[in-house]
């Protein structure tokens, strides 16, 4: 690398955008330097097509698209200066002024549908009966698993090789292993995500389809110090919760392979620094994280949206503090909800404009952070690193005191988000709320004072009389995270988190809920053979809806929480 890059880098301190430096080809110094501007000055990548400029933002007000992110996804016929090029000169032809009509055969005339970017693929690991199957007794039930096993097939994503030697002319991030994605509009990787759809290859037994994500999602945290939101361009100054260790954990029970433990952990500690050196501020005298965004300008992917809801706003600083807060709350995976709604009375209503995300302290989060500080701490153990292992350690202690000094509860029983503008609780029922139940990041000691108090909050706010699963909020919005929808990661981080309890009331309820979840998911599952990315709390087996798009199909990580909950419930449960 450049010294004067590498000395600008350390006199900024801006590690964020380290990755452009490894993605922008053949340019000077002064454009590099250009592009490494202090935080909420950049645009979410150097891309004049995709991530920012006039190109962008003609096509996408066009509204040629239903959906904003099929323009974003297209591959361009020629290079990024040609098609610039083309694109000046077709504006000059049209006196700055096209039609609809004339701006989407010019996209049809330079650009490839989504998709170009991708060759048939089919996992060369794959099972037609994997072992786990043989675990579950009930007989419907085993052929919904053999049939979600088969959605691999259909989720399956391999690059042509044009992507490494073209790049320029893609969004998509260049990986060298095929990946298994969401699927319906997500047609590649996404982080968080990939942690239940990992879950589900290994049961499916597909380990080198698995091995190849988790080395993709290494090689990428080396490029950019971080793993973005989703594999594209546009994403690349947002991440997702950082689930990367705890995937890789997960392979290393699978398969006994500790010697990818010990590969992985130098690169497994970069990420957990990049988060709590940008993410990460002090609470009552303790360094807790939250979800944020340094880009500017609407999200490219969602640009005519974001552009449209925007314009309710006075003046351009108000707006580029909206992109930024729309932007947080993408990173944190729950885009949108009244989660992250703060209303002039420190409250949960209003709309999107009020949201506040980056002024909120997550729990989910910094549990997570907690469980890669051990998940680090015991990967350097297996190296022999007794000093790295001890100050991981460390690192675990002080998020687990700040965990339960600032986040936890002891009147409500429950973590809650802290609110950073009104200095208090957020006391709105969100299954993160009981989230660090699935980690254990809580007092093994007390586990019994502790399960009380988690079954009373379970019992205070009706969770258990929803037929569809426990909704991800109580409050009525039309945001896709809000009421009723029911999300699959949610489901499972409040199952597991009651079955790690060592109290049989608590399991008996995880019981429950995994059998109503499965059973619910069987139902819906029967109409066409779809798994949904969502739910609906108050319809056995309906699928959700509300948001910025339709209910999308597939789905991998549903696939992935049905998978795990037949494996470990399997000999018990039943159809009937």
């Amino acid at each position: 690398m450049n010294q004067l890059l590498l000395k600008f880098i350390t006199i900024t301190g801006y590690f964020h955008s380290v990755y452009s430096l490894d993605v922008i080809n053949n340019g000077d110094i002064d454009k590099r330097l250009n592009y490494l501007q202090p935080p909420g000055t950049q645009p979410p990548c150097s891309s004049e097509i995709y991530c920012h400029g006039k190109l962008l933002h003609t096509v996408q007000m066009a509204k040629l698209y239903s959906d904003s992110k099929t323009f974003v996804d297209m591959r361009m016929k020629e290079s990024p200066d040609d098609t610039l090029a083309k694109f000046d000169d077709f504006m000059n032809a049209h006196n700055g002024n096209p039609t609809k009509t004339e701006i989407q055969h010019w996209v049809e005339e330079n650009f490839d549908k989504p998709g170009a970017e991708f060759e048939d693929w089919t996992p060369s690991d794959w099972k037609e009966h994997p072992v786990f199957l043989d675990r579950i007794k009930d007989d419907s039930l085993k052929d919904f698993a053999k049939k979600l096993n088969g959605i691999w097939l259909q989720l399956g994503r391999k690059m042509i090789s044009d992507v490494e030697t073209n790049g320029e002319k893609y969004s998509i991030i260049h990986v060298d292993n095929p990946v298994i994605v969401p699927g319906g509009r997500f047609r590649e990787f996404y982080y968080w995500d990939s942690y239940w759809i990992v879950r589900g290859l290994l049961l499916s037994e597909m380990k080198t389809t698995t091995r190849g994500m988790l080395e993709n999602f290494l090689s990428i945290v080396r490029r950019f110090g971080f793993i973005p939101n989703g594999g594209r361009v546009y994403y690349a100054m947002r991440s997702q919760p950082p689930l990367l260790a705890p995937m890789i954990k997960s392979y290393v029970e699978f398969t006994k392979d500790e010697d990818f433990a010990r590969q992985s952990v130098e690169t497994l500690e970069h990420e957990f620094e990049y988060w709590m050196n940008n993410h990460v501020t002090e609470v009552k005298g303790h360094q807790l994280a939250f979800y944020g965004d340094k880009s500017n300008g609407p999200r490219p992917e969602s640009y005519r949206e974001d552009y449209e809801s925007a314009q309710t706003l006075k003046t351009e600083a108000e707006r580029e503090e909206y992109y930024s807060e729309l932007k947080a709350a993408a990173e944190s995976g729950m885009d949108f909800s009244s989660r992250w709604f703060i209303d002039e009375k420190g409250g949960n209503s209003g709309d999107l404009t009020t949201m506040r995300c980056r002024s909120i302290i997550a729990v989910e989060l910094n549990a997570i952070l907690w469980w890669n500080a051990k998940i680090i701490a015991e990967f350097y153990r297996l190296a022999n690193n007794v000093k790295k292992s001890a100050d991981f350690e460390t690192k675990a202690t002080e998020l687990f005191d700040g965990i339960q000094a600032v986040l936890w509860n002891e009147e409500k029983g429950a973590w809650f988000d802290y609110d950073l503008i009104n200095k208090k609780h957020r006391e709105y029922f969100v299954p993160t709320n009981l989230s660090p139940l699935w980690m254990g990041c809580y007092n093994q000691a007390d586990s019994t004072n502790l399960t009380t108090k988690v079954l009373k909050y379970i019992e205070d706010n009706q969770l258990d009389k929803y037929p569809g699963g426990v909704p991800n909020t109580l409050s009525h919005t039309g945001e896709q995270w809000d009421f009723p929808n029911v999300w699959p990661p949610m489901q499972y981080i409040l199952i597991w988190g009651l079955d790690g309890l060592k109290d049989e009331r608590a399991k008996s309820l995880a019981y429950k809920w995994a059998e109503r979840w499965v059973l619910s998911n069987q139902a819906a599952f029967k109409d066409g053979e779809h798994m949904y990315e969502k739910y609906n709390a108050e319809e056995f087996g309906g699928h959700g809806g509300g948001g910025e798009y339709g209910v999308q199909l597939g789905f991998g990580w549903s696939n992935g929480v049905v998978m795990d909950l037949l494996d470990k419930y399997g000999d018990k449960m039943t159809s009937g």
